[in-house]
């Protein structure tokens, strides 16, 4: 699996437009939080049991078509469930895992916020909210 800063990663999806973009937070965090803009939702694990989702490589593989090598990057609050899910993924069959940097909020800083010293949101990347 490689591993691209948010900054990194967005000009990826720039350069390779048939990169598959995956916020793999809950639908909490994905609709109310925020998300990058393009980013397709398939939940890691999801409320109200945080179970990990039995589904996600098939529905990940959906998404991805029949490009078994299609890039796909994951992207999650702090980059910790994206490696969870990629390792997934590459089990899976997949060849070109990307894991998003300190994902969409960032890491936590000297008081236990996010959001004020990495992540997509901090670097200014496009998002939206649902």
């Amino acid at each position: 699996m490689k591993h691209l800063t948010p900054k990194e990663s967005a000009q990826f999806l720039h350069d390779q437009p048939d990169a598959l973009l995956i916020d793999c937070r809950s639908e909490i965090e994905y609709l109310f939080v925020g998300h990058p803009v393009g980013a397709h939702h398939v939940a890691w694990s999801d409320a109200p049991d945080w179970e990990i989702n039995p589904r996600f490589v098939e529905e990940v593989r959906q998404l991805a078509g029949l490009v078994s090598n299609r890039p796909v990057l994951l992207i999650c609050r702090s980059g910790v469930r994206s490696v969870d899910a990629g390792n997934a993924l590459e089990a899976a069959g997949f060849t070109d895992v990307i894991n998003v940097l300190h994902g969409f909020e960032g890491q936590l800083n000297e008081t236990h916020h996010r959001g004020s010293l990495n992540g997509w949101r901090f670097d200014g990347l496009p998002w939206e909210q649902s």
